[in-house]
């Protein structure tokens, strides 16, 4: 097998999805038989946004040849991966060379894991909600988009509602009574919007 890892390894993080891995090759005379490529070793060792740590699934990228550098793709956002390189030959790999910590960015949320509408009054709504499975960032806050529906399906005028990011309930007065609403849902980081949920719901008609 080949007796030295690649030298100098470089990351180059180019957003919160993908990164960039360069390295030195070996000396071709290390590789003690066929030059076969380069196998890169990545994995994530903690999200950013939890404490949670679960069982860590290694991926290897091959490239073929004499590269010298490849890209990361898929990887997940706000996270801290760890990548070492090994040259292969026609026997098997070479020692690796010593793991490079790196970082990806924050990115956009996921959708808010669900979004519930209770205890209808004649002018009033309660929402709860719960925090997007996948935070992929630190989230700053969550806006509420809701219109009245009228009996021939027309939207009327849409409103719009910032809610701090600790929140996970909110109750809406001043509403029309026997009207139909629908809300969309979704939360933030400092890159932007995440995609959102969307649900209807009815104020009742008489107490």
């Amino acid at each position: 097998v080949p007796m030295v890892a690649p030298g100098n390894v470089q990351v180059h993080v180019i957003n919160s999805t993908l990164a960039k891995v360069h390295w030195d090759p070996v000396p071709l005379k290390t590789v003690r038989g066929h030059l076969q490529g380069y196998k890169v070793y990545y994995w994530k060792v903690q999200s950013l946004s939890r404490r949670s740590r679960r069982h860590v699934e290694k991926k290897i990228l091959t490239f073929r040849g004499n590269k010298t550098s490849g890209m990361l793709p898929g990887l997940e956002p706000y996270s801290s991966y760890k990548l070492n390189v090994r040259v292969v030959n026609g026997k098997g790999e070479g020692p690796a060379s010593p793991d490079k910590v790196f970082k990806t960015p924050e990115g956009v949320p996921s959708s808010p894991s669900f979004l519930k509408i209770t205890n209808p009054t004649l002018d009033s709504l309660t929402l709860e909600w719960g925090s997007p499975t996948h935070p992929n960032g630190v989230l700053i806050s969550y806006t509420l988009k809701f219109q009245p529906i009228n009996n021939t399906h027309e939207l009327g005028p849409l409103v719009e509602i910032r809610i701090p990011a600790n929140e996970s309930s909110l109750i809406l007065k001043n509403l029309n009574y026997s009207t139909r609403y629908k809300f969309y849902f979704n939360a933030q980081t400092s890159v932007g919007s995440g995609s959102q949920i969307t649900e209807e719901a009815v104020t009742i008609m008489d107490e």
